[in-house]
């Protein structure tokens, strides 16, 4: 996969995870994998800034909780009221273009 469509998607991958329910950071990154027949393979190094970014602009909340299986707290993230909407626009914008696009492709397929 082209690394800047993962990039100029990654909050609408996130947020799509997110609306299933609280997950902590290694759980949204095997959900994607797995729903994606390991298409997205979300590394921490894009992963945890993003998450950190969609928290500080009051789309996702988290917090520590207890590890599934023991050992260190690890942080849940949630989405808010306003991620919901974010997530809404983003969806139709991602419509939006890929209608766009795939006109696009209809009108040019076969030229080259």
């Amino acid at each position: 996969m082209e690394p800047n469509l993962l990039k100029g998607h990654l909050d609408l991958i996130l947020l799509s995870i997110l609306a299933g329910g609280p997950m902590y950071g290694l759980e949204i990154s095997k959900q994607a994998q797995v729903e994606t027949d390991g298409y997205f393979d979300l590394r921490v190094g894009s992963l945890y800034p993003a998450l950190h970014r969609l928290e500080q602009s009051g789309a996702v909340e988290g917090e520590f909780r207890p590890a599934p299986r023991g050992g260190a707290p690890v942080k849940y993230y949630w989405l808010t009221e306003d991620g919901q909407r974010l997530l809404a626009r983003k969806r139709e914008d991602f419509r939006t273009f890929s209608t766009h696009l795939q006109a696009l492709g209809r009108r040019y397929e076969g030229r080259g």
